[in-house]
């Protein structure tokens, strides 16, 4: 046995060498978190492939890998791209003059009286609001025009951590169930709450990924279509933003769809708004209101309630990743807390002494003296 002295020192170090490392690898934690994700969500095809073709590891996590990148990496590089290209055409034309949010708002003033001079009475400052909005447009389309140029500047690095995601993707494939038993290995928590959490971890990702990244591309895809079929322009740009909307549940894509509706309305064009409306309502908000509780609520066991506010505040605090992580972090809050009411609050779990029956009560009471 170690004198305590050595064990100490060592685990000291131990701690200080794991923050080190951990402080080396800030720079790769998206990349890391991705082909986590990724390696997470495609385990199961990656499984049946190598029950299909046994002793060939190597080789199946290459095939898994190709499928991922096929059915993945591609597709979301092209929206991106797509979505980009939009989004800077639209401030072009916002800087040529050729929109002006002043003159959506004239056509909402005579399409809804009544609701204009509602909003004015609660301090809606109309005046200002086109200004208001242009100025945020702009912003928005500086913004994407920074971001195309960014992303023509820093092609080496975004390509340097696309491949860093897909090599590493590899290697989790391949060797995923070695790593997590080195890790229950490691740690200090004891096997089974080890595996518990590392179910848990790898149920919540799976499930919040792909039912968020389901759910929202369906919705995405349904509303430019939509919005193409009624000749609303920049459907694909619109798409990608109820998209994006979508991951927050509850509200999602009805933050575009909506007012574009209303907008309609207030122009005269009934038949496309009320076609709209009942498009976004009976199929746009069917899609959320049936398939993210089979996808994400169901499969993470989490309620309805939690997952949204986890989501709302992933999306805060970690940005657009923010969206698996709060889910993440709300699964392993609910296991930590299963965990300890199961095995530490003893209290709770000792069962109470049986109360004495009436007969025997009475038998031991002292009697009273005649």
């Amino acid at each position: 046995m170690r004198a305590p002295l050595e064990q100490n020192s060592f685990l000291v170090l131990l701690v200080v060498v794991t923050l080190a490392f951990l402080m080396l690898l800030q720079p790769f934690y998206a990349p890391i978190f991705w082909a986590a994700a990724v390696a997470l969500i495609f385990y199961p095809m990656h499984l049946r492939l190598l029950a299909r073709w046994p002793g060939k590891p190597t080789l199946v996590a290459i095939a898994s890998l190709l499928i991922c990148t096929v059915v993945v990496v591609i597709p979301v590089l092209a929206v991106s791209a797509s979505f980009i290209t939009e989004g800077v055409a639209v401030y072009q034309k916002i800087q040529e003059g050729q929109l002006n949010p002043g003159d959506y708002l004239e056509k909402f003033r005579t399409g809804f009286p009544t609701a204009y001079h509602g909003l004015e009475r609660l301090g809606v400052d109309f005046s200002n609001l086109g200004d208001q909005i242009m100025a945020g447009l702009k912003s928005a389309g500086q913004y994407l025009g920074k971001r195309a140029l960014d992303v023509g500047q820093n092609t080496f690095r975004f390509f340097i951590d696309l491949g860093l995601m897909l090599y590493l993707t590899f290697f989790l494939l391949r060797d995923g169930p070695k790593l997590v038993n080195m890790l229950i290995r490691a740690l200090p928590l004891g096997d089974d709450r080890e595996r518990l959490l590392f179910n848990k971890f790898a149920e919540v990702t799976r499930a919040t990924i792909k039912g968020n990244l389901v759910v929202a591309a369906v919705q995405g895809a349904l509303g430019g279509l939509i919005f193409w079929i009624l000749g609303i322009p920049a459907a694909l740009l619109w798409g990608v933003v109820m998209a994006l909307l979508s991951l927050i549940p509850a509200v999602g894509a009805g933050l575009i769809w909506l007012p574009v509706g209303l907008y309609l309305y207030a122009v005269g064009d009934t038949v496309e708004a009320t076609v709209l409306i009942l498009f976004g309502v009976l199929v746009i908000g069917l899609v959320d209101n049936l398939l993210r509780p089979i996808l994400v609520g169901r499969d993470t066991k989490l309620p309805d309630y939690l997952v949204l506010f986890s989501t709302l505040g992933g999306l805060a605090l970690f940005g657009i990743t923010g969206f698996a992580l709060g889910p993440l972090l709300a699964g392993l809050f609910v296991a930590f807390w299963q965990i300890f009411i199961e095995e530490f609050n003893m209290e709770s779990a000792s069962p109470e002494p049986a109360a004495p029956e009436a007969g025997q009560q009475r038998q031991g009471r002292p009697r009273k003296a005649d």
